[in-house]
């Protein structure tokens, strides 16, 4: 397969998998499978309830987006921005603008990550809060 056939066949799957997103509810379709970090363990890693949020977040529910998972609504522009760039690298030999980011900032992401994913399991309030769905009201 060509290397345009190629990614005009991701463009085409990420179009149809956001399409199914918005129109099918994970929390309720049963066509998206479980977190196998949940499933097999019972804890909440810090991706749970992503895709439950991002359907919100399609329905305009930004309430009920960060409800599920507040990391999710935070960093999803920025992850946008990077799958954008990328994919109009590919098809252009140009991306967006990619800001310098110090070594210090990965690594305080990637801690604040795995925090996020500690403190939506603890038992207590307000820890429990995180855990999906914990603040909808």
């Amino acid at each position: 397969m060509s290397r345009n056939r190629l990614l005009i066949a991701m463009l085409a799957a990420f179009a149809l998998a956001v399409v199914m997103l918005r129109v099918f509810d994970p929390a309720t379709s049963g066509i998206f499978p479980p977190c196998p970090v949940h499933y097999f363990t019972g804890w909440y890693c810090p991706g749970c309830g992503s895709l439950r949020a991002i359907h919100q977040l399609l329905h305009g529910n930004f309430e009920a987006a960060w409800s599920f998972n507040p990391l999710t609504v935070i960093l999803l522009p920025f992850l946008t921005y990077g799958l954008a760039s990328s994919a109009l690298f590919e098809i252009s030999g140009r991306g967006l603008p990619q800001p310098f980011l110090r070594a210090s900032w990965i690594r305080a992401l990637c801690a604040a990550i795995i925090l996020f994913g500690i403190a939506r399991n603890l038992p207590l309030h307000p820890f429990d809060l995180l855990a999906p769905g914990g603040m909808h009201l």
